[in-house]
């Protein structure tokens, strides 16, 4: 009886044992602030917009203010489901002496359009399913949502899920935080689209 009771005081001390984070508290602040500030963005730079102002291209090359939302959101799913298919795998922290950009740099680098990226044939907002922009937003702000959601409670080991990507190697939270800075870029885009000396007045 008295082995018996030790055992249980033993099992109810040991579950006041605090388990490490794998992520720090800032390292999940970081990620949803960035993720949270880009989601408005987004909405903020087409709110009021005209159906004129929406299909406007600055050239025929050049994507219009909806074909830019469609691409940040069809964009959103596909870096998402690359990053769950890598955290579902066997961690891999071997790969950690690949990675040659720290957070900071990560998000300066998707955040900088003097440098042109084509993207693939599947995130042009031609190929996406979006019939319109309220199609492609209702997407957008419920997987971004879910991220957010994600990052504030996963206990996954993200820093030891490295995948790898054309331009080198990131662990999975630094994905995490592509995701945030790569809609970054396109309001930027829909800016640099407002400003055209073309862009309608209404």
């Amino acid at each position: 009886m008295k082995k018996s009771f030790l055992f249980a005081v033993a099992l109810i001390g040991l579950s006041f044992v605090p388990v490490k984070d794998p992520i720090s508290k800032k390292e999940r602040d970081a990620a949803v602030k960035l993720l949270k500030d880009t989601e408005e963005d987004v909405f903020s730079k087409v709110k009021g917009l005209s159906e004129a102002q929406l299909k406007y291209k600055p050239a025929a090359d050049r994507w219009s203010v909806e074909e830019c939302v469609k691409h940040i959101a069809v964009t959103e799913q596909g870096i998402w489901q690359m990053t769950e298919g890598t955290i579902k795998q066997a961690a891999n922290p071997e790969k950690r002496s690949e990675i040659k950009s720290s957070d900071e740099q990560v998000i300066q680098m998707m955040e900088n359009r003097t440098q042109k990226v084509k993207t693939m044939d599947q995130f042009k907002p031609e190929n996406t399913p979006f019939k319109s922009l309220e199609d492609a937003l209702a997407s957008f702000k419920t997987n971004r949502e879910k991220l957010i959601d994600y990052i504030k409670t996963t206990q996954e080991d993200l820093r030891n899920h490295v995948a790898a990507l054309p331009f080198g190697q990131l662990d999975s939270y630094q994905m995490i935080l592509f995701i945030g800075a790569h809609s970054n870029r396109h309001t930027q885009q829909i800016e640099e689209v407002k400003a055209d000396a073309g862009f309608p007045k209404n």
